[in-house]
């Protein structure tokens, strides 16, 4: 790595962590209850809201309660999105007269967006009308990672909570985050995008001449619209001219602003942030890699304050900290080394440029191999599924590290409350490990860690393994699965293993040479989807329950403290003995021998 590469790291990191104590007290506030600057402005329409749903905010909520309440809304979110894609081309705001989104593919979006996995299978530009990113996707950006932030929230209350039978209000929860947390950051980061250059109108598309025309072969189509074949039973194609470019519009800034703060992460358009319409300066790509990870970094604050000991939520953020960074020195070092078979080229002049280079295949030489890395690194590792680069084209070892950032829980920052409160059940693990080895009842937070919460704990650390590779093993033995391969051999593996790693981790990133927009996918990973969100997000809610219950016990002797460098270790070493136990045969699979074949 050069000096410069290290400045660029150095400078993300300085001003993520510049951010995270004065945006995380101001979100402890927020869940508080407590006065904001904000207050004058959005307090009437926070009233507003609660008058006119008939919900009363101080009323406590016992954790089935608060369940309930979640599936419901999440449910009804699951719903209205998918009848807003079947019915787009009879709705309104769409210039381009697109049609309705075919069944599975809007169930599979549906079940993406209400999850905030925000995986795509289709192109934004030539599928979605205006009308149904903004009424339907976007507002599942802010609400969906409201109701993940609730689900946090929840279980903080029910670490500190005194022999409490309550752990708060959703809709409460729900509320104030969408408006005092996500609305006025987005407002902000919107107009900065639009400043420079990020598109943001309701104008039909506009085509351009080409400065330098082409040409593009296309199947030759009878009236039908079938295929025409030639005397060897094979398409025929013709060449024509291409003169002109389709520029396409719509309202992005305002999607992209909420889908990189929400750790959504789907893209207005289908190449997502390497569009230069989404992302088109140096600037607008180093606020969106600030974007991915500030709220989940400033949640660590956050929960420390709400605790009453910031000490407990720096410890966490040291945790993911230190993981993020060596993810992302392999990261650069593996794309800044190259392919070592263009050496085998020898000393041609191309070969050698090449390899100088770096591996710049699928990335933007607007943003070059660091800025690709680290947003490669932070998104996958922050529940965003947003991308400059194509995960396809990294290297072996490259490609490994945001796979496997998916497969450690998506804890490391992690999605919006999702990642948060995953790496917390790592922590109640974390303690119940150390509780055995010194023999004494685990503790955490003044709470008894007992077989309750185990069991709970193990559900969140178990379940999105186990989706993946069932999902995975099937994708792979079904004629249908294997069909949406773009590369056979352990890449075509990798590409399949990502798929699911990123739709049960609720991140929707791809390694794009998978064809993903088919029945078999669309169904499967829905499924896949939904059954990680919410199997995650119940035990975490039942463990919220069961602390919240407990009295506090006053800290002894024996009592394993929870911010220390000792705990920090203890808490990695669980996070990644699980992940690689958990998927090191997989990826052995994959990306392992993929990089081992580059030398054979």
């Amino acid at each position: 790595m050069t000096l410069n590469d290290v400045l660029q790291v150095l400078i993300y990191l300085g001003v993520l962590l510049a951010l995270t104590k004065p945006l995380g007290a101001y979100m402890a506030r927020v869940y508080e209850g407590e006065p904001t600057v904000l207050d004058p402005v959005l307090g009437p329409l926070e009233r507003f809201l609660y008058r006119a749903a008939g919900i009363r905010p101080d009323e406590g909520m016992s954790w089935k309660t608060y369940t309930l309440a979640m599936l419901v809304f999440n449910g009804l979110s699951l719903l209205v999105v998918y009848v807003v894609q079947r019915v787009q081309g009879l709705l309104p705001f769409n210039p381009q007269q697109f049609g309705a989104v075919s069944a599975d593919s809007a169930f599979n979006t549906a079940a993406s967006f209400a999850t905030n996995t925000n995986w795509q299978g289709y192109g934004g530009e030539t599928t979605m009308s205006y009308l149904t990113q903004m009424a339907a996707l976007t507002v599942q950006n802010f609400v969906s990672a409201a109701a993940g932030m609730a689900v946090l929230i929840a279980l903080v209350r029910g670490l500190r909570a005194k022999h409490a039978k309550t752990i708060g209000n959703f809709w409460f929860d729900l509320v104030r985050t969408t408006l005092y947390i996500l609305l006025p950051l987005s407002l902000v980061l919107a107009l900065a995008l639009v400043s420079q250059g990020v598109v943001q109108n309701f104008a039909s598309y506009r085509s351009v001449p080409l400065l330098q025309p082409t040409s593009a072969t296309t199947p030759v189509k009878d009236a039908d619209g079938n295929p025409v074949l030639d005397e060897a039973g094979q398409p025929r194609t013709e060449t024509s001219p291409v003169t002109e470019q389709a520029l396409p519009m719509g309202p992005a800034a305002s999607q992209v602003a909420i889908k990189q703060l929400g750790t959504n992460g789907g893209g207005f358009f289908n190449v997502n942030s390497a569009h230069p319409f989404e992302n088109p300066t140096p600037l607008s790509n180093f606020l969106e890699m600030i974007s991915i990870v500030l709220i989940s970094s400033a949640l660590c604050y956050t929960f420390g304050k709400m605790v009453g000991d910031t000490r407990q939520g720096w410890a966490v953020l040291a945790a993911m900290m230190l993981i993020l960074v060596v993810g992302l020195g392999v990261a650069v070092w593996a794309e800044q080394r190259g392919n070592p078979r263009i050496d085998a080229l020898g000393a041609d002049s191309v070969a050698s440029a090449l390899q100088a280079g770096g591996n710049m295949e699928g990335k933007e030489v607007r943003f070059g191999i660091v800025n690709s890395a680290i947003w490669a690194t932070a998104t996958t590792g922050a529940s965003n599924g947003s991308v400059n680069a194509m995960h396809d084209s990294f290297t072996p070892l490259g490609g490994l590290v945001p796979l496997f950032m998916i497969q450690l829980g998506e804890v490391i920052y992690g999605g919006f409350g999702s990642g948060l409160y995953g790496l917390l059940i790592f922590a109640i693990v974390a303690v119940f490990v150390a509780g055995l080895m010194v023999g004494r009842t685990p503790e955490y937070l003044g709470k008894k860690i007992e077989a309750y919460e185990m069991k709970m704990a193990s559900l969140v650390i178990l379940i999105p393994p186990l989706l993946v590779l069932v999902c995975t093993a099937i994708a792979c033995v079904t004629d249908a699965g294997l069909a949406g391969r773009a590369n056979t051999g352990p890449h075509g593996f990798s590409e399949i293993l990502y798929a699911y790693s990123s739709q049960t981790g609720n991140n929707g990133s791809a390694f794009a040479g998978l064809t993903g927009n088919t029945p078999f996918y669309n169904l499967l990973g829905g499924v896949a989807m939904l059954f990680a969100r919410y199997w995650l997000a119940i035990p975490t809610l039942a463990i919220a329950g069961s602390l919240a219950q407990k009295k506090l016990v006053p800290a002894g002797p024996g009592t394993l403290p929870t911010h220390t460098p000792l705990f920090v270790v203890l808490l990695i070493g669980v996070v990644l003995i699980v992940g690689a136990l958990t998927f090191l045969p997989a990826l052995a699979l994959g990306p392992v021998v993929e990089h081992l074949m580059l030398y054979s």
